[in-house]
């Protein structure tokens, strides 16, 4: 089953990924940024990712590691995974510079304002290290959704749909400052379009890593892991970005959306 997967494993992290290009776009042909919009998807995203993390990811990596360890130690076998992942993206995020971390909220109108000549290479250097710092974040997200998709291709979806939205965005943030210090769209598109590469780079590292030692064990700890990666990355990033583009009430509503969906989703294939 999990050779069966491996395809849309990769496949769907490839689509995640390079979501970013798509903010990119968004960014050179919209008029303005639909802040309502954001605000409801990245809430939604949120919602979805927190739901199926600790409603279905977690829960299948605890059966999975109880089966092997026992119900006391596999479930603290579980908890540890799970924490393990939050405190793996939270290093991640605090060696990424604060000025130029992706969580900086930009919009489409930032693109009409000049840019004076004297900051052109300070936007640039802004830009390009904030593609690498996305670049960073996003190379767990690959593995999360890698893993997700690889043993569950109808969780994968949801996750991959998710992250998608999420990187959106992110592809803003790269491209606006791109775009101001060079005045080229087609450079600011790659950079954001190359920001997204690191998810699928995340799934096969992830596939050389585990693919061919996958038991119950690493499938547990890996899973519970992720569970922790998405519920963190929901709250420090999705809701308060969601919150920055609109009001707080439409990304909530946004986050109830997300976890109704998904919870209709997994009724829907009991």
């Amino acid at each position: 089953m999990i050779q069966q997967n491996l395809y849309v494993a990769f496949g769907l992290t490839l689509f995640a990924g390079l979501a970013t290009g798509i903010g990119s776009a968004i960014a050179f042909f919209a008029k303005r940024t639909s802040t309502r919009f954001l605000s409801l998807s990245l809430g939604f995203s949120a919602g979805v990712m927190i739901y199926v993390s600790l409603v279905e990811i977690f829960v299948k990596a605890q059966d999975s590691l109880i089966a092997v360890y026992g119900k006391k130690l596999g479930s603290w076998y579980t908890v540890g995974g799970f924490f393990g992942g939050i405190l793996l993206i939270a290093i991640i995020d605090r060696l990424v510079p604060n000025i130029e971390n992706p969580h900086e909220v930009r919009g489409v109108e930032d693109l009409e304002e000049g840019a004076p000549t004297e900051k052109e290479r300070k936007l640039l250097r802004m830009g390009t290290f904030t593609a690498l710092a996305i670049a960073i974040h996003n190379f767990p997200e690959g593995l999360a959704t890698f893993a997700a998709a690889l043993t569950d291709p109808t969780i994968g979806v949801s996750i991959a749909v998710a992250i998608a939205i999420h990187n959106i965005p992110e592809g803003i943030s790269v491209s606006v400052p791109i775009y101001y210090a060079t005045g080229s769209k087609k450079k600011a598109f790659i950079w954001s379009f190359l920001s997204g590469i690191s998810e699928p780079i995340g799934a096969l590292i992830g596939y050389f890593l585990f693919f061919h030692y996958f038991n119950d064990t690493v499938f547990g700890i890996l899973f519970a892991m992720v569970a922790g990666i998405m519920v963190f990355i929901s709250l420090d990033e999705l809701l308060p970005s969601a919150q920055k583009y609109g009001e707080h009430h439409l990304s909530i509503y946004g986050l109830v959306a997300g976890m109704a969906v998904m919870a209709l989703s997994l009724l829907m294939f009991l």
